[in-house]
């Protein structure tokens, strides 16, 4: 089993900057990829970026292009995901996910992740 923590969301104003962490804990080694999701109030979860743990290769939504970066350190089993350039649609509850080794559908599709955190908010003022 893998246990997922978020840390690092808050409010800040449009145009400003967050980092969230994830600590990945349990069995955690061996993780193909992680990566994190977010849902808006009244939206469905929307895929955000994944990056594999191997490799670090990167995949990232089209809207967070350019201003948000996915990372991770292997040692600490922790990912973290940079924002910047924030704006109100941003706002949402940001979710950390996991994927087991195996193969991938897609990316973006929620249903392929394993494991999930609690998630952590995010509010983006205008």
């Amino acid at each position: 089993q893998v246990q997922l923590v978020e840390s690092g969301g808050g409010l800040v104003q449009a145009g400003g900057s967050l980092r969230l962490s994830c600590v990945a804990s349990g069995r955690a080694n061996g993780m193909l990829a992680m990566g994190w999701f977010r849902q808006a109030p009244g939206k469905e979860r929307e895929f955000v970026a994944v990056i594999r743990w191997s490799g670090g290769s990167t995949f990232y939504q089209d809207s967070v292009k350019g201003r948000f970066t996915i990372s991770r350190d292997n040692a600490k089993n922790t990912m973290y995901l940079q924002m910047n350039s924030l704006n109100p649609e941003d706002t949402a509850v940001y979710y950390c996910v996991a994927h087991r080794p195996g193969t991938v559908g897609s990316w973006s599709d929620p249903y392929e992740y394993d494991y999930w955190g609690q998630g952590t908010q995010v509010t983006v003022s205008s």
